[in-house]
């Protein structure tokens, strides 16, 4: 009789289990059983604030999870990362690129067995230490260049077809320039050096020297110096960009993010150098036509450029922090594979982000990020991400920034820029690599 009472208290117990752990799927299905944890998501992106806070508020509807996600104002992501981590309650979901890596390596989880990590593409989508551990897996893929708009241009009596290189997009720029008061826009948007601005100098537009010589030296990891063969090439850039425009000299040491945007979205200039992330903003915020909007390669020079493409690669990442709670962990995974696989999440990325390095990603409606491939399918070499190798990457832009902004209101010279850019990286990485 004790043998039948026991054998059915055991299988009572299996049945319970069976029952507790039934509704783990709708956690993520990720990493086994259902988190009851928490997320603190800190957003590097704050284009994609409203998006983000939509998809956490449906998630917690769906599972309880609480999901907080917290938006750092553009340019000043670092910082607030720095001031987040020392609190209790420190985000379990981060940023942490190339560049962060020497800082906030020792803070990332390892993902090596998460199911997210396993929903890559490409296994190459990811940062790994030195020990091998996967710290930072890639969430979008992004492309960058100088967006034009159609419609202004052939106002302006020019087209497309007649912009090949360097000096085909000079010889049109400065036409339009020449003529913006007749024709009652400009050719370029402000290249602001404010802080909500500079990085698409100091970073995006830095790119293009750096990626030629890095093409030309075979580099490949980032290198402790660099030579600055391509300056010049950069400076032409510069000076097209601070001249063909109704914003010039120290004007443009305050000129932000949103000013450019607004001066494009409004019409009020033909080229915005600017990226895929930018397509929502000006269709929907601005109302443009889509029609009307498009993207070229950043032209400086260089020669065999007429078969250069779009900029194209990431320096987004996620991380997930080791030390916050287990049960935190846990939830902040099983939240990512969520992200990543069902159709909320992937529906979000591919309009938020385009072009996603997942398996269950979706095929991205922004157009911009179908022209990277288009150039590539047209022969054209894709320009790949080589900043992303800079080190101690917030100070190494400050120095070029300020470099750029003394030149730009004509209180520096070209030659200052240059220390700041080679002298500075090899300072930065001495410093780094202490």
């Amino acid at each position: 009789m004790k043998k039948f009472l026991a054998l059915i208290l055991a299988l009572v117990m299996a049945l319970s289990l069976v029952a507790c752990g039934g509704n783990s799927g709708a956690q993520g299905e990720g990493d086994g059983d259902a988190a009851t944890g928490s997320v603190y998501y800190l957003n590097f992106k704050p284009e994609a604030e409203e998006a983000w806070q939509a998809l956490a508020k449906t998630y917690t509807d769906q599972t309880g999870v609480p999901v907080k996600v917290v938006t750092a104002a553009s340019g000043e992501y670092e910082t607030m990362l720095v001031s987040e981590m020392d609190k209790d309650g420190a985000p379990t979901l981060f940023q942490c690129n190339e560049g962060g890596v020497a800082t906030w390596g020792d803070f990332c989880y390892d993902l090596s067995d998460s199911a997210v990590y396993n929903e890559l593409a490409s296994k190459d989508y990811a940062l790994k230490n030195a020990d091998g551990e996967v710290i930072s897996i890639a969430y979008c893929l992004e492309t960058y260049g100088i967006i034009v708009n159609k419609a202004l241009l052939e106002q302006a009596g020019h087209s497309l077809n007649e912009i090949t290189d360097f000096d085909s997009l000079k010889a049109v720029a400065d036409d339009i320039h020449a003529r913006a008061g007749e024709l009652g826009f400009d050719a370029f948007t402000s290249a602001g050096l404010d802080g909500s601005s500079s990085w698409r100098f100091s970073g995006h537009l830095a790119n293009m020297p750096l990626f030629y010589e890095f093409r030309d030296d075979g580099v490949s990891s980032k290198p402790a110096t660099i030579k600055g063969t391509y300056l010049d090439n950069y400076k032409k850039v510069w000076d097209l960009y601070i001249t063909d425009s109704a914003t010039t000299g120290a004007a443009l040491l305050t000129a932000t993010g949103d000013q450019a945007e607004a001066e494009f979205g409004e019409g009020k200039a033909v080229f915005y150098q600017n990226g895929t992330w930018e397509y929502s903003n000006l269709t929907e915020k601005f109302g443009m036509n889509p029609d009307d909007l498009t993207m070229i390669p950043i032209y400086c020079g260089v020669e065999g450029e007429e078969k250069a493409g779009l900029c194209t690669g990431t320096e987004n990442y996620w991380s997930v922090n080791k030390n916050a709670k287990e049960e935190d962990i846990k939830a902040t995974l099983d939240f990512l594979y969520w992200v990543v696989t069902s159709e909320e999440g992937t529906s979000m990325m591919a309009e938020q982000f385009g072009a996603c390095p997942f398996n269950s990603s979706k095929a991205p409606s922004n157009p911009f990020s179908a022209l990277a491939n288009e150039y590539v399918a047209n022969g054209c070499y894709p320009v790949t991400w080589a900043f992303n190798y800079t080190p101690a990457v917030n100070d190494w832009r400050a120095a070029v920034v300020d470099a750029l902004s003394k030149y730009t209101a004509g209180d520096g010279s070209w030659d200052d820029v240059k220390t700041a850019f080679v002298e500075g990286w090899a300072t930065q990485y001495a410093n780094e690599n202490a």
